[in-house]
């Protein structure tokens, strides 16, 4: 696994193991991320969908959570701007910008697979 390949693809691998405490713990966590992640994002889309912002907020909090802990500053900040507008019920801003969300949260897991090897 190429430490390298992370950063060149925008992910702030050194905060991830400053708070996750070293690269083996990274490394579990980016597992555990890339198994939740699929089903996250379908359910993600299935609220959107639905105009169902609570527990689209849920769903994006808990994605922005796992991008602080993991480095991937982008996704981070445009996970909380969805929780925001979504937990205020701005149900147009969420249609308006998800597709740049999705953009990146796939973005992401592709890199993430192809570090892991998966």
């Amino acid at each position: 696994m190429d430490v390298e390949f992370l950063k060149t693809n925008g992910i702030d691998v050194d905060k991830g193991i400053e708070l996750l405490g070293d690269i083996e713990m990274y490394n579990d966590t980016l597992n555990d991320f890339l198994e939740e992640q699929n089903t996250r994002l379908s359910d993600i889309e299935k609220y959107k969908n639905s105009d169902d912002m609570e527990n689209y907020a849920i769903l994006v909090h808990a994605m922005k959570g796992d991008s602080n802990y993991l480095g991937f500053t982008k996704l981070a900040s445009l996970s909380l701007d969805h929780q925001l507008k979504s937990q205020d019920n701005d149900i147009n801003y969420v249609h308006e910008h998800y597709d740049e969300l999705m953009t990146e949260a796939k973005r992401i897991t592709d890199v993430v697979k192809k570090y892991l090897g998966k």
